[in-house]
């Protein structure tokens, strides 16, 4: 193996320390230098890792020669202006959901590294664990024969209950279908393929919210997005899928994923997570539990950005690839366009099928 991959965080809040517990493990990246907009944050990580340099702004990590590659972790309102100013400096960037929040930033910043001869990933990475690759691999092994549809349920009364500052999951950019999405989306696309068509529907059913912990507890805000989304999207292959997304949901037994075929049905474990139990129903016979056959064993948030060094040391594609979060993005904004005009909507991009991982 060569060098490991250097690389540069930007954003040291909450969802860090669950990369830092990944990247600690990894063999193939090592983090040089953090920032934050708290100084005392990113400084509070490079008293974890050993070695780790502050940098006292954005500007300042891209372009130091120490980073390679930048782990973008910032609010998704800058996710393209931090990945604007890592390309310009050579870098490469990994980021976190969505890729940007509209599909003009990120054909942007997908035409400046294909221009740079860089490489962007984006998050979700939880597809490349044992539960999604475990299904998948039934799926391409056909044991449910040729699929024909699936359901997706991410179902919750919503998240002003336990976050003590929810607001801007109810502000434009947020709701139930761009915060949830992308694992449900990308999960269905690493399953089924690419979505051709979407049928969207939508409602708001509460003007406000209510904060229901922290010390804003009983503060109330207004809504000012879509909190339940349903959908009816067409795959390229012809499997058809059910979604839904809500924050209105007080309580349900629906599952997470499931893909039925003309030979059996499979249930696929919740997308937000890396592993989970896979089971399959064959016609005439009762459900089973599959075991492990495929998938990053004991992955974690930060396992994107090793398949990406992985794939820039062996000149391969990587997985969590650009292509895919920019058809992700799409899919879930002409999703919303859909609901707002209350017609069908082809979705404008595609993205080649990322490739599976063997164990």
């Amino acid at each position: 193996m060569g060098e490991p991959l250097r690389i540069g965080m930007v954003g040291a809040g909450k969802i860090s320390g669950a990369y830092l517990d990944t990247l600690e493990r990894l063999e193939n990246v090592t983090l040089t230098a953090v920032t934050d907009l708290d100084p005392s944050r990113a400084k509070a990580v490079a008293a974890r890792v050993p070695g780790v340099a502050v940098a006292g702004s954005v500007a300042d990590l891209v372009v130091r020669p120490d980073v390679d590659a930048v782990l973008n972790l910032t609010i998704p309102a800058v996710h393209a202006e931090v990945a604007r100013a890592a390309l310009a400096a050579g870098k490469h960037v990994y980021g976190e959901k969505p890729l940007t929040a509209t599909r003009e930033e990120a054909d942007t910043l997908l035409a400046a590294a294909e221009a740079a001869g860089l490489r962007i990933g984006c998050a979700p990475d939880t597809v490349l664990g044992t539960g999604i690759q475990t299904a998948r691999k039934a799926v391409d092994d056909g044991l449910i024969g040729t699929p024909v549809a699936a359901t997706a349920f991410m179902t919750t009364a919503g998240h002003e209950r336990w976050h003590p500052d929810p607001e801007f999951y109810y502000r434009p950019g947020g709701g139930p279908l761009l915060d949830m999405g992308p694992y449900y989306l990308s999960a269905l696309v690493h399953l089924l393929g690419p979505v051709v068509t979407v049928t969207g529907a939508a409602s708001r059913p509460r003007a406000e919210r209510e904060i229901g912990s922290g010390p804003r507890a009983g503060e109330r805000f207004a809504v000012e997005v879509d909190t339940h989304v349903t959908g009816i999207l067409r795959h390229a292959s012809g499997a058809l899928t059910t979604l839904v997304m809500s924050f209105d949901i007080q309580a349900a037994r629906l599952p997470r994923i499931e893909v039925h075929g003309t030979g059996g049905s499979l249930s696929v474990p919740d997308p937000n997570g890396f592993d989970g139990r896979v089971a399959l129903h064959r016609a005439g016979a009762e459900w089973e539990a599959l075991p492990v056959s495929a998938g990053y064993i004991g992955a974690g948030r930060g396992t994107g950005l090793a398949d990406l060094a992985a794939a820039l040391a062996a000149g391969r594609p990587h997985r969590t690839s650009a292509d895919l979060a920019r058809h992700v993005l799409d899919i879930m904004l002409t999703l919303l366009d859909s609901a707002g005009e209350g017609v069908s909507l082809p979705v404008a991009s595609s993205c080649t099928r990322p490739a599976p991982v063997n164990i």
